[in-house]
This record gives C-alpha cells, structure tokens and sequence, in this order.
C-alpha cells in the first residue's frame, strides 16, 4: 500500500508511429521515502529510464512529469510539477519546475509521475488519464505558442483536461525550448525541445480519481498555519512588487550582470526597475495555481497589450544586453513567451553573440549591446532557426561558442552549458561556488546561495570555508522544497525547515520522518544528480566558472575590487567535495552507490 499522497507507481507511455501504449512502473515506499518526489523521484527515474549515453533529443531519451505528495492538498504553493529530462543543451541531467492546474490533473490520472518515450510519426497531441494514454495526430497546431496550442486543444478536447505544450522553438529543436502551461513555463535546459523531439505539441491530463492523505485534520490545520504565514513579511517584497524588486537592490550591490559580465551595475537600471514601472504599469497581480502569495506582476505595454514581468526576464533581456528602453523588454519578453524560448539562455546567448559582434568575430554589424530592435530580430532569428546567425544561436552560447572559436568561449556566460542567471558571482563567492558545481549548470533556484552572501553575515567578496556550508546549505534546502514540491518564496517563512518540512510530511504520507531523514534525503539527492552527470561523462573540469569569472576584476563604486581567482574557487570546491563525501575529483565513492540508487543497480 503507498504512503498517504502517493500512488505508488509511474506510467511509462511508448509512443510509436501512430500510437501510444502505457504501462506502469511499481513504486516502492523506500525509493519514495528515499526521494521524496519531485526532481528527487525524477532524479531516480533517469538513473532507472534513460540509457547510458543516449542523446537527449533521440526518441529513447525519457522525459518525466514528476508530482508530489503534497499536490493536490490545500497546502499553499504545492500546486507544482516537475520536468525532468537529460539536457540537450547541457548533455546531462535537468529539471525544471511550474505550477499549474496540470499539476493537479496529471497526478490524479492516478500516478506520482508520467514518463514518456518514444517518438510520433507526425505532429501530435498525448492524452493521459485514469485509461492510460492516446496519441491524436494534431498537423494544424503546428507553429502555434504554447498558448495557442493549449487553448486549441482544450477546445477540441473538452472540458477537464489540462495541457503543457511547446511553441515554435521547442517544435524546431532549440536546445532552450521550455514547456509552458497556464501562462506558466518549465524554462531551464530545453525540455521544450526533447518533447519536440518526440512530435509531441501538448501533453493532456485529466484527473481520474482522488489521492488519500495519512491525516487530514492535521494537514488541513498545516494548511491554515502556512496560508497565514504566506501572508506575513517573508513574502511581502513579492507581494509588493514581484521579484523585479531585486533589480535596483541588485544594482546597488554591485552583483546586477550587465553587457555581458563586463559590468555588474547599469546605468538605467531605475528605468526598469518595480519601483519606477509600479507607479506607472501595473495593470494586474496575480498567483500560481494553489498559492496565497500572488507574486505575479502584469505590466501595460505601449500601445497596448499586457506581460507578466519578472526579475531575471528582465535581468537577461535587459542589463545584460545593455538594453534600456521598457517597451523593448516587455516585447522581448512576449516573444520569447510567444516562441516558448528560456529567457535566461536567450538573453544569454544573445549577449554573448553581441559580444562576439562588437569585436568583428560574427558578422552581424546590426547586432549591437543597448539595441532593442536588434534583440527582437536575434530573437526571431533564433525561433526560426534562420540559417547563419539563427541556428547559431538557437544551440546556446557554449555550442555557439565552440563553432566561432577565437577565444569566444572565454566570454561565453554558461556553466556546463546552461547560460548564468542574473547574479554577478564576483561579487557574490558563496553563489559562485554554488554556479560552479550545481548539477544543472549556472542555476540559482537549485543552490541559492545568494542569500548567504546578501545576509550580511559573511563577506560575499572574499570566499572560503563559510561560503562552502553556505552553498551547501541552500542546496540541501532546495533539493528538498524542490521534491515536496513547495515554492522558495516560502523559504522565509520556516522557522526550523527541516523540522517543518517533515512535520508537513508526516501529516500527508504517515511516514514517522524527522528532520535528521530529511537531511540525510537531501544529500542523497544532490548526489544522485551528480552520480547521473557522472555517468554521462561530466567531470570536475566541469566545476568551474568562465575564465572572465575568474581572470578579470571587477572595480567597485565602493573602491574594493571584486577577484575571484581560479585558486580561490578551486579551493571552495575541494571544501564542497569533501563536505559532500566525494573523492578529490569530485566523483561519487563506489561503495556509495548501490545505497544511493536504490533498485536502479
């Protein structure tokens, strides 16, 4: 009998030619107890599903809809899934999370998680729900956004069911396609492109049955103490503004990237900023399924229209391309929306490739840092996949990177491949040891390690022995929100988390679990990850920032000098190596693993 919140199994979907058929997978309390569900459970799926070596866009290659026991509760922000995949961006292991009423619906098809294989003979839709699984031939939502393709299909469907789907990028293969769903996207590692792999355009659920909890007076009073703690001050800046909020704090910080790494503060940063578009913008707030926060800000666009804004959107389509004018953010912004693109990556690569324009090593003498009129054309160039600059692009600026050559690589802003979010690791060394050795690459919602640099009790210029617990800390504590599923703005709002956490799931699933196992889950899953990049090939060599990270100082308003050497952050990595129980070159000890993948070896 599963745990309360569980099922208890997977359904592996085939897809072939024409047709789909499914099957489930039995899951065992221990590998549930284990990886608690979420990336956890979609970290144990890949190293159970996914051949070794097998390329990400083949249609062998899993790709999972993982659910925990916590959705489908009352529980706020636990409305959440997470996707799961091998990167073709980045060739190793993925995941990205959203929340939705997908969510909800794919776990009551009656499974903890939905892995599909294989691939259609023509575009298609994948419906799932307590019948299993069928493939219906959709040729006419070819081309459509995400939004396009999910509302067509919910027409043709009926009501009750719920869609992810992919737009024109993630059909054409860009390796930062994203999945999207509800006005919301899956955005990281191109999860949108191995579903287009599959010719699959939507995956729909619809939820069949209902999922018991071990005890529901306790869960719904957990439920009443959290909403009220949701509405209290560790949530008030998204509330207020939405996490745009960190632009200016960021830039009076010296830690917002800006034209490419090459500065971390920007002029017209206050341009940009909630405080300035609040006034002046604001058309609507809104929530994710299932939350009380609603830290979703809705902006008005010149001459009409509407988008929701959010921090490193803004980070990555402005500061870093050095654009400054709000209108050209919002519309690049939409278009990436509209073309289903990983802002982050894009704005990344796109900087990069301006980079590379300014100093004659691409031909593309329109394509120049503060112009946004060039950022929108990169950015259809790319969604097309336009031969020349646009398949260039469209591989992300590692790949890009390796095809112009002459140094570019140096510039490149990527860890592992998967392009840096919007935090200068120069002058934030407790999250420049968290980019570096973060299984999915330069990632600050997996290790956000920030905060500890930002909190005032270390000095965030100056890495060493307390930046590495730091960085760990934050990693341990997001791969656990991240298998529950819970969002991190509630992080603030735990006073013991781990104790909290495991009250919270004592009351869904039953289990007698404490603090101590929660501790002991979450290391097993950040090694897990790293033993699944292992397999794949990564090596320390990986562990490492871009040479500019490491070779160029950064002068600051205040007079110090922001340096992080090779030395230095080597030296953190050796520390986190050996916090973490791997050999001094970063692998996972053999001896370790029969024990860390539970009836995968």
């Amino acid at each position: 009998m599963a745990p309360g919140g569980f099922f208890g199994r997977a359904l592996i979907v085939e897809i072939s030619g024409r047709g789909a058929t499914s099957s489930p997978l039995e899951l065992d309390d221990r590998v549930l107890r284990a990886y608690l569900g979420g990336v956890g459970l979609g970290t144990w799926l890949m190293h159970r599903l996914a051949p070794p070596g097998v390329d990400p866009l083949a249609p062998e290659a899993p790709l999972a809809f993982v659910f925990s026991s916590l959705v489908g509760t009352p529980l706020t922000t636990s409305a959440k899934f997470a996707v799961v995949a091998k990167s073709p961006l980045t060739g190793l292991l993925t995941d990205a999370l959203a929340s939705s009423q997908f969510a909800i619906a794919g776990k009551l098809t009656g499974h903890d998680a939905l892995v599909l294989r294989g691939r259609a003979d023509e575009l298609s839709v994948l419906l799932i729900d307590g019948d299993g699984a069928r493939l219906e031939p959709a040729p006419e939502l070819a081309g459509m956004s995400a939004d396009q393709a999910e509302k067509t299909a919910r027409a043709q469907c009926g009501r009750g069911w719920r869609t992810a789907a992919i737009g024109p990028a993630g059909e054409r293969g860009v390796r930062y396609a994203t999945v999207s769903h509800d006005g919301r996207h899956a955005g990281r590692g191109g999860l949108g492109a191995v579903l287009g792999a599959k010719n699959i355009k939507a995956v729909l659920v619809r939820a069949a049955t209902k999922v018991a909890v071990a005890d529901q007076t306790a869960v719904l009073a957990a439920a009443r103490d959290l909403r009220k703690r949701s509405f209290g001050p560790a949530t008030a800046k998204y509330r207020e503004l939405g996490t745009l909020a960190n632009l200016l704090a960021f830039n009076a910080v010296s830690t917002l990237p800006t034209r490419n790494f090459t500065a971390a503060t920007f002029e017209a940063a206050p341009r940009l900023a909630a405080e300035e578009l609040h006034e002046m913008r604001t058309v609507a707030r809104n929530s994710c399924a299932s939350c009380t926060i609603g830290c979703e800000h809705i902006y008005s666009r010149k001459g009409g229209g509407s988008q929701r804004m959010e921090y490193e959107n803004v980070f990555a389509l402005g500061p870093l391309c050095g654009v400054s004018e709000p209108d050209d953010v919002f519309a690049a912004s939409a278009k990436c929306d509209e073309l289903g693109l990983d802002t982050i990556s894009a704005g990344g690569t796109i900087a990069w490739a301006m980079e590379c324009a300014e100093r004659g090593l691409i031909d593309a003498p329109w394509l120049r840092f503060g112009d946004g009129a060039a950022l929108l054309r990169a950015l259809d160039a790319i969604g097309a996949r336009t031969p020349g600059l646009g398949e260039l692009l469209a591989q992300g600026s590692r790949r890009a990177a390796s095809v112009v050559g002459q140094g570019s690589i140096d510039f490149a802003p990527q860890v592992k491949g998967l392009e840096l979010p919007g935090y200068e690791p120069r002058t934030l060394q407790s999250m420049a040891l968290g980019l570096a050795v973060n299984a999915r690459g330069a990632d600050h919602n997996r290790s956000g390690a920030y905060e500890a640099d930002l909190s005032g009790e270390l000095d965030r210029l100056d890495g060493g022995a307390a930046h590495v617990a730091a960085a760990i800390g934050t990693e341990d504590r997001a791969a656990v929100m991240d298998s529950m599923i819970l969002c991190k703005f509630l992080r603030g709002v735990f006073t013991d988390p781990f104790t909290d956490w495991a009250a919270l799931l004592a009351s869904v699933t039953g289990w007698d679990i404490d603090a101590e196992e929660l501790h002991t889950a979450a290391r097993r899953i950040v090694r897990a990850k790293r033993a699944f990049n292992l397999r794949e090939g990564a090596t320390a060599a990986d562990d490492t920032l871009p040479p500019r990270m490491l070779e160029t100082p950064l002068e600051l308003s205040s007079g110090r000098q922001a340096t992080l050497t090779a030395e230095r952050l080597n030296t953190m990595i050796a520390g986190y190596y050996a916090a973490r129980g791997l050999d001094p070159s970063g692998r996972v000890v053999h001896q370790d693993l029969a024990d860390l993948l539970i009836d995968v070896l």
